[in-house]
């Protein structure tokens, strides 16, 4: 699979297009280190415009979004609150939706309510009016554009030539049972030969059954732990995740010991020199600030990573990528 058209779960995604994704990605960001070439890129989608539907609170994915629309010179809409819509007066979440399909090329969406962006993306299919919609996150599911950054910055990170996870050990921690983002990138891991994967945090967090059986189907290694400590001398990469308490029902999350998952300066001695820390962002505690510091500390390119991704998708979708070569249109 190469072409694409709604974008919903990290399943969606296969080796090839994950390749084609990287090489998009990386040549993006050297037209736009000149002015000629910026100017060029903000030429190629100038005739489309798209509708941010962020009705669950966002920084990054928000204005990476944003931002990689910019680039491509996409006009943007937005709705940050569903209280400013017509919602209020009692329209459902897919009326309103299907509203903005009436002016708008691309609807990107994130919400608390899971297999929404699933149940728009269907109806769109079935009106005179089909754009396509991108996932930005959906309830405790699925986040498959994080998906596609985090992989990115795994492969960027540990060779310039897109260098294969191939054998990697990669240990996700903290809030593996609601973390949606450890979720799909669980999912794209597979599509990289022996990766194994360490899914360390309490045991009340623990990983779901569907994503363990999505796993043993898939013929991926991983092993379930609590002790933090014992695995990060083991591992090339660690994806710390804050504690999810927004799902919380009824504040359980406060009876749970969270500091056994925090990466502290201490770690840094044993955690091996080449390993990468990643974190999708907001954190808490879990990474001690000071840690930033550090050349392994891989979190705030990670964010950027995130918009030249999103840039090279949204050009994908609409077909643009064929124009992103080097020189610009050739």
């Amino acid at each position: 699979m190469s072409e694409i058209y709604h974008v919903l779960r990290s399943s969606q995604f296969d080796r090839k297009f994950l390749d084609e994704l990287y090489d998009i990605t990386n040549t993006l960001r050297k037209i736009s280190q000149s002015k000629k070439g910026t100017d060029y890129l903000r030429s190629l989608m100038s005739d489309r415009r798209a509708m941010l539907y962020f009705t669950q609170p966002s920084t990054r994915t928000f204005l990476s979004f944003l931002n990689a629309c910019q680039i491509l010179g996409i006009q943007c809409s937005e709705i940050r609150d569903s209280s400013t819509s017509s919602e209020i007066k009692g329209e459902t979440q897919e009326d309103a939706l299907r509203t903005f399909s009436s002016y708008v090329d691309m609807i990107i969406m994130r919400s608390p309510v899971a297999g929404l962006a699933d149940r728009v993306a269907e109806l769109l299919d079935d009106t005179p009016r089909r754009v396509p919609v991108i996932n930005g996150g959906s309830g405790k599911d699925e986040h498959p554009t994080q998906a596609l950054l985090d992989v990115y910055t795994l492969r960027r990170s540990f060779g310039k030539t897109g260098g294969d996870l191939d054998g990697k050990k990669i240990a996700m921690v903290g809030d593996i049972k609601r973390g949606r983002t450890v979720r799909s990138l669980s999912r794209l891991l597979r599509h990289f030969k022996d990766v194994h994967i360490y899914f360390v945090s309490p045991e009340s967090l623990k990983i779901e059954d569907d994503l363990k059986k999505y796993l043993i189907e898939n013929g991926m290694n991983f092993t379930e732990t609590t002790n933090f400590e014992e695995v990060i001398p083991e591992v090339d990469a660690i994806y710390m995740t804050r504690i999810q308490d927004e799902h919380d029902e009824s504040g359980e999350s406060k009876a749970i010991d969270y500091s056994k998952y925090y990466f502290t300066c201490d770690h840094l001695k044993i955690l091996k020199k080449d390993a990468l820390i990643m974190h999708p962002l907001p954190r808490r505690k879990e990474i001690d600030f000071h840690v930033d510091a550090d050349p392994r500390a891989k979190y705030w390119r990670q964010e950027r990573n995130g918009m030249w991704t999103r840039v090279a998708l949204i050009a994908k979708i609409f077909g643009a990528d064929k124009d992103i070569t080097e020189p610009y249109g050739a």
